[in-house]
């Protein structure tokens, strides 16, 4: 059982904090992706230094390696990976979808090849809520089935109530304890009465919070907003809601004036290592010939240990000579620059600011999604 509280709230924006088993996060809140136990270029002391409060993991991902059982003979992901703040844990439903040709879905589960190696295994709501246990997971997410954008509706339909059957099986298989919670998933594609359909069955069998899931694979942002508009609303009050796999801070800021409580993306740790930064002023390549002489910090607003101790030109320098260190501290301080933004955005809630905030951040990070 976790515990959820809303805080302030100005039109759709929620201010709230959630109170797991390790620790509490402040909501809305960003998820650094840790798939396989770390956040790629990072160490967790790092990772915890940027603000962040709760990070995610991958049971498909783990369940190959090192495996669930051995993680758990470690004491638990949280012991395993030196991190003792919350850990949310992705059920593995979209990996093993992602597998296309290696996977086999019944109404049972999914009998897969692995990508590592090529053995079978067969994954099922049952053994999905297994695995997350023995990781340890502060909040485990239900299996589900994620389907191809775009896809014809009877097949967007067939796969959402297959979901829901499955959410059922999740939830029967929870072992629930104090600090401990599951998640269910809303899909329906972008068929508003599906999402509908997937909210009532959702909500019937009761679960800790609620994440939205479907979206960004490909639709857009103004499509994915426009599912946003009538899905959150509907969505208990009194749980948190996690839109799955997003985003980039236009998204983000987006989301939150829709009503979601919690996000999770690559997108920060994976621009590090290609040289993309988030700043204050917006995107800017590294990698472009224009900061070769640059003597200025990356961003003046910015208090991570890249913008404090390193010049524009230094970090230019090190991605042309593929120098490592150049991926670490600008992954640092894109997470850095990602939970400072949660930051500012709980505070503008908190002092019914959002608004105005809002709109000044869409003047500097419109365009971000070109990237």
């Amino acid at each position: 059982m976790l515990k959820f509280k809303l805080l302030n709230t100005e039109n759709q924006a929620r201010r709230g904090q959630l109170q797991t088993a390790h620790g509490v996060v402040n909501t809305p809140a960003f998820m650094p992706v840790g798939t396989v136990g770390t956040v790629k270029a990072m160490t967790t002391e790092s990772v915890a230094n940027t603000g962040a409060e709760i990070l995610l993991g991958n049971t498909y991902h783990l369940m190959l390696r090192p495996g669930a059982e051995r993680v758990a003979d470690f004491g638990g992901l949280h012991k395993f990976m030196n991190w003792h703040k919350p850990i949310l844990t992705d059920s593995g439903g979209f990996q093993v979808m992602s597998l296309s040709g290696l996977r086999k879905i019944t109404e049972d589960g999914v009998k897969f090849q692995s990508h590592l190696s090529g053995e079978s295994f067969f994954l099922s709501p049952e053994r999905s809520m297994e695995i997350q246990h023995l990781l340890d997971a502060d909040i485990t997410m239900a299996f589900d089935e994620c389907i191809k954008y775009p896809s014809p509706r009877k097949k967007v339909e067939e796969s959402m109530r297959r979901s829901m059957r499955w959410a059922k099986r999740s939830k029967d298989a929870f072992k629930d304890r104090e600090g401990y919670g599951l998640f269910g998933i809303v899909q329906g594609g972008m068929f508003q009465d599906l999402r509908m359909e997937s909210i009532q069955k959702l909500t019937e069998i009761g679960f800790d919070g609620y994440a939205i899931g479907g979206l960004a694979v490909g639709e857009g942002q103004e499509t994915m907003f426009e599912v946003l508009d009538y899905t959150a609303p509907a969505l208990p009050q009194n749980a948190p809601r996690y839109l799955m796999g997003v985003g980039r801070p236009s998204d983000i800021v987006g989301a939150v004036a829709r009503g979601v409580d919690m996000f999770d993306c690559v997108m920060p740790s994976r621009s590090g290592r290609t040289g993309q930064a988030f700043t204050s002023h917006g995107v800017l390549n590294i990698r472009n010939a224009k900061y070769i002489d640059d003597h200025q910090p990356l961003d003046e607003q910015c208090s991570c240990p890249l913008c404090k101790n390193y010049t524009r030109g230094y970090l230019h320098h090190l991605f042309r000579s593929g120098e490592i260190l150049g991926a670490m501290l600008l992954t640092h301080h894109n997470i850095h620059f990602y939970e400072n933004l949660m930051k500012q955005i709980r505070t503008a809630i908190e002092k019914g600011k959002f608004t105005s905030f809002y709109e000044n951040f869409q003047q500097k990070y419109a365009d971000d999604r070109k990237m």
